[in-house]
């Protein structure tokens, strides 16, 4: 197995970014994703006391589709994210204070018009929170086998970065992921433990550039696989750089990684 390629997501929903490497922390998210969420409506969201929010309180791809005909690039030194559409600038804003985000939220809150509940509010994760679809989504990998899989069933071509990932896989079986849950992965000098399969949602029928919502992938899983699984979520266990390329080995199953597996804990 080999990492072919690795994306970060800085404000949820928003397009990815490629990256050519990441330091991994243990017991960390990974890198630079998922810092901002774009409110939807108030949630309910205290950044003093953060918890884990369904994603329907955000904006997102399940039901605003368009956002994938956004380009967004956000800068860390400056903090500066940038809104492109049909390759022109439409919005530019400095996330680190309020003002700054004025508008960005004021874009997005015309572009989506009624779609949305309210205005839109862009939320900054405090220190040690992500604003993750799932409470265990540290780091998401998809083999991009089962993708492959998946556009035949489909009968047309298929873009990976519908499923989100942070890590795209290759030269493993289709949907040999499965059998990964408890086991630990080792790539480059970081170690990952395979926690559960990632369910998917209407966001995977969109097209990524141009925001079309084109395909059933959902129905597609479940009438051809039995499943609507693609991908998996897994946690820091030891922290490391990992970069493109890099090849990804399989280390034993521990007595305790069984265990959580089987439901006995």
């Amino acid at each position: 197995m080999r990492l072919a390629s690795l994306y970060r997501y800085p404000v949820k929903g928003l397009s990815p970014e490629p990256l050519d490497a990441a330091d991994l922390k243990t017991s960390d998210y990974f890198p630079g994703d998922r810092l901002f969420a774009l409110e939807n409506g108030p949630s309910g969201f205290d950044p003093a006391a953060p918890e884990h929010q369904p994603k329907i309180k955000f904006l997102m791809l399940m039901r605003n589709g368009g956002l994938a005909g956004l380009a967004t690039r956000y800068d860390d030194a400056t903090g500066v994210l940038t809104i492109a559409r049909a390759g022109r600038e439409v919005a530019r804003g400095e996330l680190r204070s309020a003002e700054g985000r004025q508008p960005i939220e004021a874009f997005l809150t015309g572009f989506l018009g009624p779609e949305i509940r309210g205005p839109v509010r862009l939320l900054a994760a405090p220190d040690g929170f992500r604003f993750t679809d799932s409470k265990s989504g540290f780091v998401s990998l998809v083999n991009l086998a089962s993708v492959a899989a998946i556009a035949q069933a489909q009968g047309a071509a298929l873009d990976p970065l519908r499923f989100r990932a942070n890590l795209y896989v290759e030269d493993m079986g289709a949907w040999a992921e499965a059998a990964l849950v408890g086991r630990t992965l080792s790539i480059g000098g970081a170690r990952l433990e395979v926690l559960k399969m990632t369910d998917r949602c209407a966001a995977t029928g969109v097209e990524p550039g141009t925001g079309r919502r084109d395909m059933d992938i959902v129905q597609t899983l479940r009438q051809n696989f039995g499943h609507i699984d693609c991908g998996v979520y897994a946690r820091v266990i030891a922290g490391g750089r990992i970069k493109a390329g890099d090849a990804i080995s399989i280390l034993a199953r521990s007595p305790l990684s069984a265990s959580r597996s089987h439901g006995l804990m």
